[in-house]
């Protein structure tokens, strides 16, 4: 019986992921390179896993730009734009936690692929951050997956664009679904986007309130494994340096997997904001599905990777393609 109600349950979501699709944008295709660039994959796959090899933070560190970048002003490799006043997306409070490996990972890849003649000005930073995304998973132990091409990189980056619009530690489910819908995205895809927290490490301030203190009634979140709570309350004692970090995921930090999902089961999300995706009936059951068909949650998380990288995609005249990432074209 147990399993009937699983295999139906992964048929639902399945259906509903190819109901709730938004039209791939016209311009979007995987063969966008083909004639200017036919080695464009496989240049920036080369690149990534030497800068893999380097340190293991470039997965996490990537995948994370990717989110940040998209959910701000589009997957326009907006975020890497630098500013000489300190103003640009990068800056903004809500971005300074992101690690620079994930930054050195894209400008990398775009110096591998200008190092081509035939390559030379012809892809964009934004899809080479959308390529470079799906390299760490996929080196990661995460599924392999087409990548839509043919996002132009844009012009603008401000501090001022950020606040508000990136999801926080500390959100309640309804606080996530709502910035998910507020860009077109379902209740399954926060759940299964949120599954890329299967891999890093978080700063001991981002939890620090749900292990000291949490309340008049009691000092450690009844939602959080209270056997748990007594292995963060070692690794983050109150006096803790704030520059130390811990696994969001202590079971395979580094590999990209489905435990995350299990972790919920048992009550060991590390933010406030993971554990709260296990506080609803629909979302257990999602969580359930994910953490008991590996299988599932890979394809779910790719085809919300898919709808993910269509966000705010500037095409034509909307852009440029950078020569440098770090700085739009003078």
């Amino acid at each position: 019986m147990v399993t009937n109600c699983i295999i139906f349950l992964s048929t639902t979501l399945l259906f509903l992921l190819i109901l709730s699709s938004n039209q791939c944008s016209a311009q979007l295709k995987r063969d966008y390179y083909r004639d200017s660039c036919p080695n464009v994959e496989s240049i920036v796959r080369n690149s990534v896993k030497k800068k893999l090899q380097e340190t293991f933070v470039t997965g996490p560190a990537t995948l994370r730009l990717f989110f940040h970048d998209c959910f701000i002003q589009g997957c326009d490799a907006s975020v890497i734009l630098a500013s000489r006043t300190g103003d640009a997306e990068k800056d903004a409070e809500d971005d300074l936690s992101l690690a620079g490996d994930g930054f050195d990972t894209v400008i990398r890849a775009k110096e591998a692929v200008e190092s081509v003649p035939e390559c030379k000005n012809e892809v964009s930073c934004a899809d080479i951050l959308a390529l470079a995304t799906r390299d760490v998973i996929l080196l990661s132990g995460g599924p392999k997956y087409g990548v839509e091409l043919g996002r132009k990189d844009g012009r603008i980056s401000t501090k001022a664009s950020v606040g508000g619009h990136l999801p926080l530690a500390h959100f309640n489910y309804k606080k996530l679904r709502n910035m998910f819908a507020s860009h077109g995205l379902s209740e399954v895809d926060l759940i299964a986007l949120s599954g890329a927290h299967t891999m890093g490490f978080t700063h001991c301030g981002q939890f620090s309130k749900r292990i000291y203190n949490y309340n008049s009634q009691s000092s450690i979140d009844p939602t959080l494994n209270q056997g748990y709570a007594k292995q963060l309350q070692k690794a983050c004692p109150r006096d803790v340096d704030p520059r130390v970090a811990v696994p969001l995921d202590p079971a395979s930090p580094l590999k990209f997997d489905n435990s995350f999902y299990k972790n919920l089961q048992q009550g060991k999300g590390l933010l406030a904001s993971d554990q709260a995706l296990y506080s609803t009936r629909k979302s257990k059951r999602v969580v359930n599905a994910f953490a008991s068909n590996s299988s599932l949650f890979e394809r779910i998380f790719v085809s919300s990777m898919t709808r993910l990288g269509r966000l705010g995609v500037k095409t034509g005249n909307q852009g440029e393609i950078r020569k440098d990432c770090r700085v739009i074209n003078s």
